[in-house]
């Protein structure tokens, strides 16, 4: 039985970015990975493509036919794909059972209310595969009480509507201390639970937040989130290996991931790590490392750092010199997350 990871989110979420890092991550520890574009926007893809929606329709030949703008031609893209399922099909069955992660465009109409890439999905489930929504927003929403009730309302919606094991996932978390201190623990964010304890932030940030009409809508919004009860946040760091380990040991839960034979037959300690469930970063953790003490671990990643090119090169010196190999196997390699992540300009 196949599995997959259906990764959504607003534009500028990092969804590219994940798919990438991910791709590159679950290579690391032995989990074959294809990655399909579903974006008919996203013309030059980071990471190496298994199957592209745009060799079956572009955005650019959509809105030049049909006379449509940037949106407008996604949603027309979308449902040419739904009409044309039977491509993304064929070419599903020839990745045979590797874990499949699908790009999606970043049109938040798409998963919150538009029926084609929830029909989509659907049929790729009538296939077999074991679906996992993965829902991203950047963590800068957490720095505005207005942009964080719009994520909790933008995730509680897309839930709603795919109707598929769903995480919501606040990335580029080693971003957040750089937007100033926020007015409650990482965990308060989170866990999305006594968010009426926000209001009163809500209505510093703006004045006009303290008319009695939007008081109401703010009190019926919250309590909508609240008496649903479904939305919570993982968080990412994509270049951390430790965060990536963590978010996908949520992931395979999630999807009820059996891990196959291969991953058991060149073990590293990521590797073991995933496998075995060993204890990942929780929120208080993520806390105090991208937060609390941030400069502090990150002068401390720098120095290892160092010692593992240090190593790594007193290693390559004595191989050169013809040096005992089993000095090697004793000393063993660096682990490694094999996570570059490479940003276009």
């Amino acid at each position: 039985m196949p599995f997959a990871q259906l990764v959504i989110g607003p534009p500028g979420s990092g969804k590219s970015t994940y798919c990438d890092g991910m791709q590159q991550f679950l290579s690391a520890i032995g989990r074959k990975c294809s990655v399909v574009n579903l974006d008919p926007a996203n013309e030059h893809t980071s990471y190496p493509c298994a199957l592209d929606i745009r060799s079956l329709v572009t955005l650019e030949e959509v809105m030049a036919d049909e006379a449509l703008g940037p949106n407008g031609g996604v949603l027309y893209a979308l449902e040419e794909l739904e009409h044309n399922v039977e491509w993304l099909q064929r070419g599903l069955d020839s990745l045979g059972e590797d874990y499949v992660l699908f790009d999606c465009p970043g049109q938040v109409e798409l998963f919150t209310h538009h029926a084609s890439l929830r029909n989509v999905f659907f049929r790729i489930q009538k296939m077999g595969y074991r679906l996992v929504a993965l829902h991203l927003t950047d963590s800068y929403c957490l720095t505005l009480p207005s942009l964080y009730i719009s994520t909790l309302l933008l995730s509680l919606r897309s839930m709603l509507q795919l109707d598929l094991p769903h995480l919501n996932v606040l990335t580029k978390i080693d971003k957040i201390a750089s937007y100033g201190p926020l007015p409650f623990d990482l965990e308060f964010y989170t866990e999305a639970q006594d968010l009426s304890d926000i209001t009163p932030h809500l209505l510093e940030e703006n004045p006009v937040m303290r008319h009695p009409k939007f008081e109401g809508l703010n009190n019926a919004v919250i309590e909508l989130v609240e008496d649903f009860g479904l939305v919570a946040f993982e968080t990412l760091a994509v270049e951390d290996r430790k965060s990536m380990m963590t978010l996908l040991q949520a992931i395979d839960r999630a999807g009820g991931y059996a891990f196959g034979g291969a991953e058991g037959a060149n073990d590293t300690v990521w590797q073991v790590a995933v496998r075995d469930g060993l204890r990942g970063m929780s929120v208080r953790d993520v806390q105090e490392r991208w937060i609390d003490r941030k400069e502090e671990f990150d002068e401390l990643e720098r120095r290892q750092i160092e010692e593992e090119l240090k190593a790594r090169q007193e290693s390559e010196v004595m191989d050169e010199n013809g040096d005992d190999d089993d000095l090697e196997e004793i000393r063993g390699g660096v682990p490694d997350s094999g996570i570059k992540v490479v940003r276009s300009p």
